[in-house]
């Protein structure tokens, strides 16, 4: 007599999912944990079927804009980048995560090529002291969905490089800007399905976790 193997449904996601990609940079843990914290189901991976397939995709990055990109040009990333965002899904990038989706990056004389998804050059900040390390207010544009709620706040910065004022920015670009010694650079992004940051959300407590929630709102994630 045969048997037929009973299979237990597998459990409904609790949130949408997020993956966040795995290329070598530091800084994944934390953000794993402050997206799981803010509601998503989170897998760091660097497969490329699931980043493509996630309801969202994280692109975080600590230390040197070039390193950055030869992590991520090692798994694929600047292609996922750019498929997601023309399929319309979304993406949000993190510190140099952020800065490696502009065209070029300038640290001490040597150049780099960025993911091109934005326009303009992170360089150097013309600032005392550096890096920029610690709190700083931003100045969101109005109706800002990135920062619903926390228009006011303060958010956790650690850099010493940024892109200034952008000619020809595309006009369906929202910039966030903050200033520190008297320069002024880019400190957030909106553009459609691309969101950035040169801030560290997941490392800028409640403020920090409310931007996330509203990152993870635009997912078009329902709940089963």
């Amino acid at each position: 007599m045969s048997s037929t193997a009973v299979v237990e449904p597998a459990e409904p996601p609790s949130g949408p999912c997020v993956v966040v990609l795995d290329y070598g940079s530091g800084n994944v843990h934390s953000a794993t944990r402050a997206l799981a914290a803010a509601g998503a189901e989170v897998e760091l991976t660097a497969d490329p079927d699931a980043a493509l397939a996630a309801d969202g995709l994280v692109v975080p990055g600590v230390g040197a804009f070039a390193a950055c990109m030869d992590g991520l040009v090692g798994v694929g990333g600047p292609d996922l980048i750019r498929r997601r965002l023309e399929a319309g899904r979304p993406v949000l990038g993190i510190c140099v995560g952020h800065q490696v989706l502009f065209d070029l990056g300038v640290e001490h004389g040597a150049s780099a090529a960025g993911v091109g998804v934005l326009p303009g050059v992170v360089e150097e900040l013309d600032a005392v002291p550096l890096p920029h390390m610690g709190w700083n207010t931003v100045a969101p544009p109005e109706g800002s969905a990135m920062f619903a709620g926390v228009e006011g706040e303060r958010f956790y910065f650690v850099h010493s490089f940024g892109v200034h004022a952008v000619p020809d920015w595309p006009e369906d670009a929202r910039i966030t800007w903050a200033e520190h010694g008297g320069d002024r650079f880019i400190a957030a992004v909106e553009r459609g399905p691309l969101w950035s940051t040169q801030f560290h959300p997941e490392k800028s407590g409640t403020a920090g976790a409310r931007l996330l929630r509203n990152w993870i709102a635009t997912l078009g994630w329902k709940e089963p």
